[in-house]
C-alpha cells in the first residue's frame, strides 16, 4: 500500500462509525445541483396527460427547438438516448468483421453494442495526458474501420482535446470513416460552442454528435438525449424506430423542452461546479496526487491503492464513488457534488492519506 496508511489503521478508519444516515452519491457523474426550475412546473402541467403515450404532437416541438438550438434542419436531429442503437445499425452494416475504434478506458455502450452483432470493438490507450491520442487513431485505421468513436471530454479523465487539433482531426479522418463525438459533458467547459463538433455536421461531414439531458440539465431521472448527424443516419435510423415519440416517453420530452429553454441554468451549474471543481483540484495537489487535467463535473486521480479497497473504505464512510477503470487499476474517478458533500470526501480522504 503505497497511500501512507499502514493496513491496521486502514481497517480502523474504514470500521470507524462515519457514514452518514444518508449516502452521497459521487459515483455517476450526476448533476448534483439539479434540473432547471422550469422543469418541476412543466411535469405539473404534463401530469393529466400521463394515460397517453406521447405522440408527434409532442415530440415534434422539441425536435424544432432543438434543431433552431443546434442551427441545423430537423431531419440532422433525432432524439433519444441511442448510442446502443447506433452501435447496432452501424456493427450491421457491411457484414461482420467492422472495426470500432474508441479510447479506453472509456465509456463503451455504442462498441458493446456494436460487438453484439459482429463488429469488433478496437481499443486506443489514452496519451501521456489521459486525452483522446489522435495519433494513435491514424495508426489503427484500416478499410475494416467500421466507425470511431469519441468522448469529448473524456471519460473517466475529463480531459478536453485542443479544440483546432481535435476538429482538423475530424475533418480528416471523418473522410475515411464516420466518426461519432460523444459531447456528454462538453457544456461544462465555458466556451463549449467554440469547441463543438457540431460545426462539422454544419459543414456536410460524415460526423455524428451526441448531447444528453443527464448531466449538465440534471435529468439522469428522465434520461433524454438527441443526436447530430448527416440526414441519411437520421433517415436510416428512423427507419429501423429509433427516434419516435413514443419511445421517448411524455415526461422526458416535456423536461427536456423546459431544461434547453433555460440557457441560465446551464450557466449557473457550470460555474459552481467549476469553483468546486478548483477546490478539488486544489485539494489533490496538496496531497500530492497525481491527477488529470479535468474540465467537467467529475475528477480523476491516482488513489495510492488499488480503487476497490478506495471505494470500500469511501463507502463505509457513506461515500459512493464511480468504478474502477482498467488499466487505471489505483486510479479513482469521483463526481463533484455539492458544497457540503465535496468536504466530506475531501476529509475522509485526507484522514486516509495522513
Amino acid at each position: 500500500m503505497t497511500s501512507g496508511a499502514s493496513p491496521r489503521a486502514f481497517a480502523a478508519l474504514a470500521d470507524a462509525d462515519t457514514a452518514p444516515s444518508a449516502p452521497i452519491y459521487l459515483n455517476l457523474n450526476e448533476n448534483a445541483f439539479g434540473p432547471s426550475e422550469a422543469v418541476a412546473p412543466a411535469l405539473t402541467r404534463e401530469f393529466g396527460r400521463l394515460s397517453r403515450y406521447a405522440s408527434d404532437a409532442l415530440a415534434q416541438p422539441f425536435l424544432e427547438q432543438v434543431a433552431t438550438y443546434e442551427h441545423l434542419p430537423v431531419e440532422q436531429v433525432i432524439p433519444g438516448e441511442i448510442l446502443g442503437g447506433l452501435g447496432l445499425w452501424l456493427g450491421s452494416r457491411g457484414g461482420h468483421g467492422g472495426e470500432f475504434l474508441y479510447s479506453a478506458p472509456g465509456y463503451t455502450a455504442l462498441v458493446d453494442a456494436a460487438a453484439h452483432v459482429g463488429g469488433e470493438a478496437v481499443p486506443i490507450p489514452l496519451n501521456a495526458r489521459y486525452e483522446n491520442d489522435l495519433d494513435a487513431f491514424r495508426e489503427k485505421l484500416t478499410p475494416k474501420t467500421r466507425a470511431i468513436y469519441l468522448i469529448n471530454p473524456h471519460n473517466p479523465t475529463g480531459t478536453v482535446t485542443e479544440t483546432d487539433t481535435f476538429l482538423r482531426f475530424l475533418r480528416e479522418i471523418s473522410q475515411k470513416a464516420p466518426v461519432i463525438v460523444d459531447e456528454a459533458y462538453l457544456e461544462y467547459t465555458p466556451d463549449f460552442e467554440r469547441r463543438s463538433a457540431v460545426q462539422l455536421v454544419r459543414e456536410g461531414a460524415n460526423v455524428l454528435v451526441f448531447r444528453t439531458f443527464d448531466k449538465i440539465h440534471g435529468l439522469a431521472g428522465l434520461p433524454i438525449g438527441y443526436t447530430l448527424a448527416p440526414a441519411s443516419v437520421v433517415s436510416a435510423l428512423r427507419q429501423q424506430g429509433y427516434g419516435n415519440a413514443e419511445s421517448l416517453g411524455r415526461l422526458n420530452i416535456t423536461a427536456a423542452s423546459a431544461a434547453l429553454g433555460d440557457t441560465a441554468h446551464g450557466a449557473r451549474v457550470r460555474n459552481i461546479v467549476s469553483e468546486e471543481r478548483a477546490k478539488w483540484t486544489s485539494f489533490l495537489d496538496r496531497q500530492g496526487r497525481k491527477r488529470s487535467d479535468t474540465v467537467t463535473n467529475f475528477v480523476f486521480f491516482d488513489a495510492g491503492l488499488p480503487q476497490v479497497e478506495l471505494a470500500a473504505y469511501l463507502r463505509k464512510q457513506g461515500i459512493e464513488i464511480g468504478r474502477t477503470f482498467p488499466p487505471y487499476t489505483n486510479w479513482a474517478r469521483i463526481t463533484i457534488g455539492l458544497p457540503e458533500e465535496n468536504r466530506k470526501a475531501q476529509g475522509a480522504l485526507e484522514r486516509l492519506w495522513r
